[in-house]
């Protein structure tokens, strides 16, 4: 067996191994595609050999003389299958899952990798150039394994699956009536639009100094949880990647999944000032509540999330546009 992997000087992130009790494997994730896994399951493995791709990731030494092999497909939302190879040959079939592709993303580093080596199943701990932590499944874990460098920034594209995904709750208002509250939200809102929307080095003195000039300015606020974009990761060793969202429709489109249809829905999910938006591409079954979620429509959604590294930092053109969209 050849591996032409170069490891020298390579400073790996953090790495928790997880047991195979540990760890959760992915029945639930095969469910949100359909109700026959034993059946409907070894059909598409099955079906997707014939067509089946090899995803270099972040390595270009890619070759069926690993002593693992991953596979794809080229479609929007596809299978990654991981099979053990011997002398160029498949072996035993180690793990496969659904995957979602994405042109979206974010520059990240790795902090931490929370993995099981036996099936090929990682979580990755990410942290953005903003500072925002994000917990995402790797699709591809197995050929990128030995390649990630602690203190590297990587472009990491995001996708999810949605275990549900429905309309924002427009009624959930909350009224913020504490005066010393007001006067910063408006203080703060009045110095930034006369900067062209950039905050000044010295917001705080300016907010101190800022006084109202009218009754209508120190008004009680209301904000309307249901036009907000958050994220709250799972609290679960290795199911962080589980994970609620809520966010801002920015593009919706429909394609397949082995004959299945499924909506993919690009949602904002973090957006903040001075950062780079989080946006993920999130397939759905399409369904009757599903096809009625339209563009600008803000969602809440418990979602699989995904990363994918196939190079290191760059500038993401698709999610400047996304960010300009919304």
């Amino acid at each position: 067996m050849t591996i032409n992997y170069q490891y020298k000087n390579v400073q790996s992130p953090t790495k928790i191994t997880m047991t195979d009790e540990q760890s959760a494997g992915h029945a639930d994730h095969w469910s949100i595609l359909t109700d026959d896994m034993s059946h409907d399951v070894p059909e598409w493995l099955q079906k997707m050999i014939e067509k089946a791709a090899m995803p270099k990731g972040l390595n270009s030494n890619v070759s069926a003389q690993d002593s693992c092999l991953l596979l794809s497909e080229n479609q929007p939302c596809h299978i990654n299958q991981v099979l053990a190879m011997k002398n160029g040959k498949p072996e035993c079939f180690i793990n496969a899952y659904p995957c979602v592709d994405s042109p979206y993303g974010l520059n990240c580093k790795i902090e931490r990798i929370i993995a099981n080596d036996n099936s090929h199943d990682a979580v990755l701990r990410l942290r953005t150039a903003d500072g925002s932590i994000i917990y995402a499944f790797d699709q591809l874990y197995t050929a990128n394994r030995h390649l990630y460098q602690r203190d590297t920034s990587y472009f990491v594209n995001f996708s999810a699956w949605a275990h549900e995904i429905k309309l924002s709750e427009q009624h959930e208002v909350i009224m913020v009536e504490d005066q010393e509250a007001i006067r910063y939200h408006r203080a703060f809102n009045d110095i930034v639009a006369a900067n062209d929307g950039q905050i000044p080095d010295d917001l705080q003195e300016q907010i101190k100094e800022w006084k109202p000039e009218t009754k209508e300015q120190m008004a009680p606020v209301e904000i309307n949880l249901g036009h907000m974009c958050a994220y709250l990761f799972g609290d679960t060793l290795g199911q962080e990647d589980e994970a609620w969202c809520q966010g801002q429709v920015l593009g919706k489109q429909e394609t397949l999944f082995n004959g299945k249809p499924i909506i993919l829905f690009d949602v904002v999910i973090l957006r903040e000032q001075d950062a780079d938006p989080f946006v993920v591409r999130i397939g759905a079954l399409n369904t009757t509540e599903t096809a009625s979620i339209n563009v600008h429509d803000y969602v809440q959604a418990n979602v699989w999330l995904q990363a994918a590294m196939y190079k290191e930092n760059q500038k993401s053109q698709d999610a400047t546009a996304a960010s300009k969209a919304s």
